[in-house]
Order: C-alpha cells, then structure tokens, then sequence
C-alpha cells in the first residue's frame, strides 16, 4: 500500500502517528527501527506526539536495523548515538530495552547469530520502520544480498559510502562494513512501513514500484510481505504512475 502525502512533515506526522497507535495498542510492543536523515523528523514528530501522551513509551523494547563496524557508542556518527540524540534519550528509555547491532564486537559473526536469536526470542519485531537508499539498500542490505540472510556483516558499497559521506567531516572517515539486521529478519516482522522523501529516492521508488522480487534490488524483498506501507512524499513520488 502507498501513502503519499504532499511534503516531508506530513510524511512524518503520518509516521509517528502509526507508531504511537501500534505502542498504544501494545505498550510492550518491539519494535525495528532505522536511522539517517529520512527518520530525523519521524522520530521528532513522534517524541512530541508520545511527550503530549497519554502513550507510555516505557515497556517498548527496540531493535535497531544496523550500526557500522568499528564505530564505538560514543562515536558522534554511530547510529547508538543517533538514536540516544533523537529518541531513546528524549524519550527517556532505558538501556536494557534498546538494541543495536554491536559493530564493536570481537566475534562478529557470534554477535550477529545473538541479535537475531534476540529478536526471534521475543516473538519477533510487532513493526520494522524502514528507510531506503538510493541503490535500494534496506538496512545494509546492499544489492544481491539474499533474501535467506539474517543479520550478518557486509561490506559497503561506494554509492552507500558516498551517499553517507555528508554525515563525515571527511568522507574518508566512512566506514567500509557495518552490521546490519538481515533481510529474512526484515521480512519476518508482522508490519512494515518504508518511508522515502525527497527528489534523490524519486528515481529508486520508481524502480521498486515496476521491480518484481529480485536481490539486485533489496527492497524489492518487501513484495513478499502481506503487510508493507511505503510513505512519500511528493518528491520522492514523483516518477510513480499516476
């Protein structure tokens, strides 16, 4: 289902919304997040609808889709401190409820069998929030990337690295793997919203819209899924039919 809406706040307004109504519905509800500057007004719309109450944010447990390899915590680009800076902090939650990925991990391969077999150990994400690169990357899923695989480390591709350049002093400084949530653990969450603004995704929705499933297109995976909501904005939709 597409959602298209004329600008980024309306997008965002409409996003928040649809995770405080699943955190009402379910307070203990897990959820998959993303990050990057699509979600940046996605999680200020929803701190201030949840602030506004009377959704209590306090028994949620979060699962986030990656974090680059080699990047500690504290790092002011690892995606534990974006998500500190612009919800889990704001919102007040505590340690113990939010997961990233550990790209500082000894035994990477052990650390990424773990946050799979975290997810599945709680009954499996209840929401995957998803946004999209420009190559058609979900989490770190880079182009043929399996359907099959769970979370796993990969190597970044160079359009990733120069797309996330901009978040860098010096593009230099991008890291070459991360670790990302698998696209087999994307699928398996019971509800999926991919979001998308802006002119630079207008050409990749396009691709996703007339793509059947294909791995040289990762969010194409999605079609497999009974409950997808892809949300635009008029940018981003503006090379869809009609």
């Amino acid at each position: 289902m597409y959602k298209i809406f004329d600008t980024q706040d309306e997008v965002s307004r409409y996003t928040a919304e649809r995770l405080a109504a699943r955190i009402e519905a379910k307070p203990d509800a897990v959820l998959g997040l993303a990050t990057g500057g699509t979600m940046e007004p996605v999680y200020a719309r929803l701190v201030e609808r949840l602030q506004q109450g009377p959704v209590d944010a306090s028994r949620l447990t979060t699962f986030n889709l990656d974090e680059y390899v080699g990047l500690a915590p504290t790092h002011t680009q690892s995606y534990r401190h974006f998500m500190g800076q612009h919800l889990f902090d704001r919102l007040g939650l505590p340690g113990e409820k939010v997961h990233l990925p550990d790209g500082m991990a000894e035994d990477r391969d052990a650390a990424c069998r773990a946050y799979s077999e975290a997810i599945r150990a709680l009954g499996g994400l209840d929401l995957q929030l998803l946004g999209i690169g420009t190559n058609g990357h979900i989490g770190f899923n880079e182009p043929h990337t399996r359907f099959s695989r769970r979370t796993h480390v990969t190597p970044l591709s160079a359009q990733t690295r120069r797309d996330n350049g901009r978040f860098f002093r010096d593009p230099s400084e991008v890291p070459t793997h991360a670790m990302t949530l698998g696209i087999r653990d994307i699928l398996e969450a019971r509800e999926i919203v991919l979001v998308a603004t802006g002119a630079k995704k207008a050409r990749i929705m396009a691709e996703l819209y007339h793509s059947d499933p294909d791995e040289a297109l990762p969010a194409s995976a999605l079609k497999q899924h009974p409950n997808v909501t892809i949300v635009l904005d008029r940018e981003a939709a503006a090379l869809l039919p009609g």
